[in-house]
């Protein structure tokens, strides 16, 4: 399998690829700049801790989860168009991010947090697919490690660019600005990327569907597969034990990566005395980086080493979570800020390693008509339990433990969030087992 056999004629891959980078920059600069916000926003709306993790996670997490599910549908339908539905979808989050600094109390920035969610929710289901449409299968890893980047360098951006206005200009500044790159890339993103389904029907993907699959029709020569009923898709997702396994592993590695990105950066400003800016400019830039290191290296990892043996794909994210989790627990106990923050970057290396490879598993696990389905479950699992709990669960232990930890109760949240990352190690671990089978099967049915 090469690249000529994509259905991307005409196309740059690494256009394609390139754009949709951008847009998942986007994407994660405007729904984590509220993460180096939170604490200014709570000073002047007077919330509670408990509030700020219902607004940074649940409001966001919730519609984003739902709605993702029926979008993917549309994603997966052969008529449909990928990149139209990406656009509209960036259009709309960057307006609504927009608003949230307008708003003049808890309930009106809770309501705009919704909308920033739903927008969102066209996003990464359909870019998957676009990608898996566009790459050979052997390079899948580092293709989805590619736009996996995304995650760091937007919450870098956010972080480091939020921090900064919100300490010249206000937060509610920060919000207007953020939104404005997005509305400009919506209106160009068409011109730069076609969806493939237009332009070479006869080909949905660099794999072919599986012929004797539940559910599946009969391919025509020179038509696009018929699109899956929805109940087979998710009969297909859920009968895979890899993929159990992985939505375990991949929504507990986003409880804690979301909780401990909302509550060690309210920790270094309430706990160390950083401002918003110094601590959006040393936290999210240093740990922005390390994520991109880690999520590249994950992703080439699993491509080298899952060529040979296919158990390796998950080899890395499983031993990067248990090397990380007493690295990570140091940082959070160092009294000096910066060595701490040395530790905690450390950490974040080993503890991004899985993106590319989980997300490659996602798309090699099922047939090219359930991919952008196989993507929302996944999504579902990591932004519900992930995004939608965690911010908001450290955040009620912080006012739990506050009584008697004062100050420091963030702190004590985040030294058990260390350890917790060995539980979806165990679970990557035991996903491995199941990948040279149905991986195989998936290959050699395609």
């Amino acid at each position: 399998m090469n690249k000529t056999s994509s259905p991307v004629a005409a196309q740059s891959t690494r256009l394609v690829l390139w754009t949709l980078l951008v847009v998942y920059i986007l994407n994660f600069l405007d729904r984590q700049i509220v993460n180096i916000l939170a604490e200014p926003i709570k000073q002047d709306l007077g919330l509670s801790d408990t509030q700020i993790g219902l607004m940074t996670g649940l409001a966001f997490a919730l519609f984003y989860t739902v709605l993702g599910i029926p979008i993917a549908r549309y994603a997966d339908n052969p008529k449909s168009s990928r990149t139209t539905l990406i656009s509209v979808s960036l259009a709309f989050w960057s307006g609504m991010t927009a608003l949230c600094g307008l708003a003049q109390n808890f309930g009106q920035l809770l309501l705009a947090r919704i909308g920033v969610g739903v927008g969102e929710a066209g996003c990464t289901p359909a870019a998957h697919s676009l990608i898996t449409d566009t790459v050979p299968a052997e390079k899948r890893s580092s293709a989805m490690a590619f736009y996996g980047l995304g995650i760091p360098i937007g919450s870098l951006l956010g972080m480091a660019m939020g921090g900064l206005l919100a300490d010249a200009y206000g937060w509610r500044t920060a919000f207007l600005v953020a939104g404005v790159p997005g509305i400009i890339m919506a209106v160009a993103m068409p011109m730069l990327i076609r969806e493939p389904r237009r332009h070479s029907p006869a080909s949905a993907s660099v794999d072919a569907p599986m012929p004797n699959a539940p559910g599946a029709a009969a391919a025509v020569p020179g038509e696009p597969p018929a699109a899956l009923p929805a109940r087979d898709a998710l009969r297909e997702i859920l009968r895979s034990k890899a993929m159990v396994q992985l939505l375990v592993a991949a929504g507990l590695v986003a409880f804690l990566s979301y909780g401990k990105t909302v509550w060690a950066t309210i920790y270094f400003i309430r706990s160390h005395g950083l401002s918003p800016g110094e601590t959006g400019l040393w936290l999210g830039i240093s740990a922005g980086l390390a994520a991109m290191l880690g999520t590249w290296g994950g992703g080439w990892i699993a491509d080298r080493y899952g060529s040979r043996d296919p158990r390796h794909i998950l080899t890395a994210p499983a031993l990067g979570l248990v090397i990380g989790a007493p690295i990570l627990f140091f940082g959070y106990a160092a009294a000096d800020w910066r060595f701490g923050l040395v530790l905690i970057v450390v950490a974040t290396v080993l503890n991004s390693f899985y993106y590319g490879p989980t997300y490659a598993c996602v798309q090699g696990l099922v047939r090219p008509q359930a991919r952008a389905m196989a993507t929302a479950v996944m999504l579902f699992a990591q932004n519900l339990i992930g995004l939608g709990l965690g911010p908001l669960f450290f955040g009620m232990l912080s006012d739990a433990f506050a009584p008697v930890a004062g100050e420091d109760s963030v702190r004590w949240v985040l030294y058990g969030a260390a350890w917790l990352g060995l539980v979806p190690a165990f679970f990557f671990w035991r996903a491995r087992a199941h990948l040279a089978s149905e991986l195989g099967k998936a290959s050699s049915s395609a």
